[in-house]
């Protein structure tokens, strides 16, 4: 057996795991819409819903969709990355195995034993429920919660060990010797080193802050006689849950910056502003989550002016120089469109167009009005939807394309324009609410706010749909793939 045919089955054996994380993903994620879309219907007085069961759809759509997305996430990284660096197989196994366990841990929390603390899970909320769930539902979401974590961690460990093997240090895997002009732009690292550097540092500190804090929450719930302050408790709260859901599209990102170019057929190498724009990224995503602590005036001063200035500028370097690079790829390349094209570009749109209120929400004197109104999850769902989702939704179309000979067909395209539609309807109807001032979190609405979630609840309807038509065409792959005639070099047989 020669070393290409074994190189060849490991390769297959690797994205039969890559595919079970996008398929456990896929999955997550449709179901967490179908939740998303119940809310909406309660909030606009359609659907008859207890505020108990509300609050329990609320904690499982937060959590599920931001899970389900960082593990789809997580398996586009790996995908490119091991083409540079040794990543362990079991340590990507090992992951989705916590990944399960722990979900599972949390839906029981959730359903069975009523646990509804949303995901912030802020101390002391856990222990002190006033009755709405009982000490069995807290610890099961709570450890439910930090299993997913040690998988996560496990995993970006790894990756971490893997770049300081090839380049000698996270630093050179950001490219800092090339910034430094010790080395010539030609060697700088590839684009998915860098991504994957930068998402590595901050994943491993997010981690064990919400590591930290799950801890002490357990050992709060456990025994109420422990205590801490609350204030660091949000602290760490927010440290964890804002960096790790960014990373979602720091991670997803990958896929733009691999697909795009092979489409166009262009090269697309780093230069130091862009190595200079993920240097600043990093620094500045470990750093912003303190726009979250804006409304408690007990921080010290300084610390909200950075999270105010530094907010502005984080989503300045790394998402310029991506969306400019991506517009400069395909002007004139002569490129062929397709799902997974179209998806890919127009991530670099929800990304762009996302950001802009969480800007705005960024200032402290707006951010008094209007962070817990529907204008946050407006953005959010904006750039995590058709931002990073467009990017995880355009690499598995992407994916059965190199895989197999599958190709998307008429019902595909339809998905891809109404996906489109349903994030900006449900996006807009988010913005709307919170120019009325509409309170996020609230399980019912006055009739003057009901309207917007109407509306939005048929924009998630479209969006689902256009859902299941990815998942539709990724299952036809999965089939198909098992049963290509290949040669012994992996390669599709024509």
């Amino acid at each position: 057996m020669t070393t290409t045919t074994i190189r060849a089955r490991e390769r297959k054996s690797e994205n039969n795991q890559i595919v079970t994380y996008l398929i456990v993903g896929g999955a997550i994620i449709f179901v967490m819409m179908i939740f998303g879309i119940l809310m909406l219907l309660a909030q606009g007085g359609a659907l008859d819903v207890s505020p108990a069961a509300f609050y329990q759809f609320l904690t499982i759509h937060g959590t599920g969709m931001i899970g389900a997305a960082a593990l789809a996430a997580a398996s586009v990284m790996w995908y490119f990355l091991r083409e540079y660096v040794d990543l362990s197989k079991k340590i990507f196994i090992a992951n989705l195995v916590l990944f399960l366990i722990g979900v599972v841990m949390v839906i029981v929390g959730v359903f069975s034993f009523e646990y509804a603390s949303s995901w912030t899970f802020l101390y002391p909320l856990p222990a002190l429920s006033g009755g709405a769930w009982g000490t069995i539902g807290a610890l099961l979401y709570l450890f439910g919660m930090l299993i997913l974590g040690v998988g996560f961690l496990l995993l970006f460990i790894d990756t971490g060990r893997a770049i300081i093997k090839k380049y000698g240090s996270l630093g050179k895997g950001l490219g800092w010797d090339v910034i430094s002009g010790k080395k010539s732009e030609e060697d700088a690292p590839p684009k998915a080193v860098i991504a994957s550097t930068m998402v590595t540092i901050v994943n491993v500190t997010a981690l064990l802050a919400g590591a930290t804090v799950l801890i002490m929450n357990i050992i709060n719930v456990i025994n109420p006689a422990f205590t801490f302050d609350p204030l660091l408790a949000k602290n760490l709260t927010y440290a964890f849950g804002h960096i790790f859901a960014n990373s979602i599209i720091y991670m997803a990102v990958i896929a733009v910056y691999e697909i795009l170019p092979r489409y166009a057929n262009r090269p697309w190498k780093a230069n130091k502003v862009f190595l200079i724009a993920w240097t600043m990224s990093t620094v500045f995503t470990l750093l912003i989550y303190t726009h979250h602590m804006l409304m408690d005036s007990v921080m010290p001063t300084w610390m909200l002016i950075m999270g105010q200035a530094l907010s502005y500028a984080n989503g300045l370097p790394v998402l310029i120089v991506t969306a400019y690079g991506a517009l400069m790829i395909v002007y004139r390349s002569g490129i062929k469109w397709d799902v997974a094209s179209g998806l890919i570009f127009i991530s670099m749109f929800g990304w762009v167009v996302g950001v802009v209120p969480a800007i705005i929400d960024a200032t402290i004197v707006v951010n008094h009005v209007m962070h817990n109104t529907k204008w946050v999850p407006g953005h959010f769902h904006m750039y995590m939807a058709l931002g990073a989702c467009a990017m995880l939704f355009g690499f598995m179309y992407f994916l059965a394309k190199e895989d197999s000979a599958i190709k998307p067909n008429l019902l595909d395209k339809i998905g891809l324009i109404g996906f489109t539609l349903g994030v900006l309807s449900l996006s807009g109807s988010f913005l709307v609410s919170g120019a009325l001032s509409t309170p996020r979190r609230w399980a019912t609405h006055i009739p003057e706010w009901m309207g917007p979630a109407l509306f939005g609840a048929v924009a998630g309807v479209l969006m689902t749909i256009s859902l299941a038509i990815f998942i539709i065409h990724f299952i036809r792959y999965v089939r198909e793939r098992d049963y290509v005639p290949r040669d012994e070099e992996g390669k599709k047989i024509a």
